[in-house]
């Protein structure tokens, strides 16, 4: 008995020399080859003479299982750079993208759906992301705006975004006077972005995003038409192209027009990235910033003990020291002076202030008097971290007395340092 067997239909989809978007795949045309029949009909014996009528026998033919139509398209993302996209044909949406040859920041691509991780590679080829690193000439004056400093308890990197700087007219001018200044901007931010993600390590159990915080303090707001429509472009460009390096967004010093504003962003933004998103008042600030950042690495401006080029206290001299100060009581602070011709260095602070403050070099020698180093005083609320230091010329410790006469519990936190003079 013969049978036909017919050879699946081979859709093979044209290759475009560049492609601007994923999506204009589907409006290329498509050539269809239909591979010829590879059996013959049965063919019918003559019927020789006087020979008896028969019944036609049925020709069967095998049910065509397990034959499916194979489609095989090929783009060319950028010179050097091949993507193929190979799948059973199922359904019109489904694509499966094996991407070969790929990398960004040096970690090759694993495969993925759909056209989400050809979107950025576009983008950045567009953008010319890969080489801003190289510009010296996007924005040093506008440091002022953002910069990397520390890590958090994790070691995330900090990126600290500084709002307020923009109620200079000068720098407003300088960043957002043009439609080519506000593009400069931009390029700047993401080189920003960029150097930060220098700063990670992709291999597994390494930190590999970043922590921002976002100061609005006498920002501008919404109200400034340029820095409005550049926020929310950034936004959705970070989010779009780099939308696991922000491991948590931190807001503070934030104003009653934050909450407006938000609003008018948030549709335009996903749940995941809106999850990373902690918000604190003016108040809380030093509060908030401890839950992710250690004391040592928070700036003296968010009521944490580090400063700019401080040649005192380094990594190496390890972590602030903890002292909680019940309500309505005293507690001190001692740091013992066992030798002669020490110089200390000390830096302290509370949560929230407002307590009664004083330092005092207390000698061992009964017969010694007491030494004044800092006045009793009242400190607000607004009060910065305290650095002092002291030279001893007799055996004896140095005090630190915080009286809390609040009604709630304050903490302090406080370190210091001991350095032996060159000479005595």
């Amino acid at each position: 008995m013969t049978v036909e067997l017919q050879v699946a239909e081979v859709v093979v989809l044209q290759q475009p020399e560049d492609l601007k978007d994923l999506k204009e795949r589907e409006k290329l045309p498509r050539q269809r080859m239909k591979t010829p029949k590879r059996s013959q009909k049965p063919q019918r014996r003559k019927k020789a003479e006087g020979e008896p009528v028969k019944e036609a026998e049925e020709v069967q033919k095998p049910e065509e299982e397990g034959i499916e139509e194979k489609s095989i398209e090929c783009v060319k993302i950028e010179e050097g750079v091949s993507v193929e996209c190979v799948k059973i044909k199922e359904s019109e949406s489904d694509v499966v993208v094996v991407v070969e040859d790929v990398s960004l920041w040096g970690i090759a691509l694993l495969p993925s759906k759909g056209a989400e991780g050809m979107e950025t590679l576009q983008w950045r080829k567009e953008f010319k992301a890969d080489s801003i690193l190289d510009e010296d000439d996007l924005g040093s004056d506008l440091s002022p705006f953002a910069y990397m400093s520390g890590v958090d308890r994790e070691g995330h990197p900090i990126c600290y975004n500084i709002f307020g700087a923009f109620d200079s007219e000068e720098l407003y001018e300088k960043a957002f006077g043009t439609e080519e200044k506000r593009g400069r901007f931009l390029r700047w931010r993401l080189q920003l972005m960029e150097r930060g993600i220098e700063k990670l390590d992709f291999k597994p159990g390494c930190v590999n995003s970043l922590l921002q915080i976002n100061d609005l303090n006498n920002s501008p707001g919404p109200s400034k038409k340029e820095l409005r429509l550049a926020t929310k472009q950034a936004l959705g460009l970070l989010q779009d192209n780099y939308p696991e390096f922000v491991a948590r967004n931190i807001f503070v010093n934030v104003p009653f027009w934050y909450y407006a504003f938000n609003a008018l962003l948030s549709p335009f933004l996903t749940q995941r990235t809106k999850s990373k998103f902690v918000v604190a008042r003016p108040g809380k600030v030093t509060e908030t910033l401890l839950k992710y950042i250690p004391m040592e690495e928070i700036p003296i401006q968010y009521g944490g003990l580090k400063r700019d080029n401080d040649f005192e206290f380094s990594v190496e001299d390890g972590g602030a020291s903890e002292l909680v100060i019940k309500a309505g009581s005293t507690s001190i602070i001692e740091i013992p002076a066992p030798e002669v011709g020490t110089t200390f260095i000390w830096d302290v602070t509370v949560l929230g202030w407002e307590v009664n403050y004083k330092e005092e070099f207390v000698p061992t020698n009964e017969g010694s008097y007491t030494i004044i180093v800092q006045k009793a005083r009242k400190l607000g609320l607004n009060q910065e971290p305290i650095r002092n230091t002291f030279r001893t010329n007799e055996l004896g410790k140095i005090v630190l007395t915080v009286e809390n006469c609040s009604g709630k519990k304050k903490k302090a936190l406080y370190r210091y340092k001991i350095k032996k003079s060159a000479c005595f």
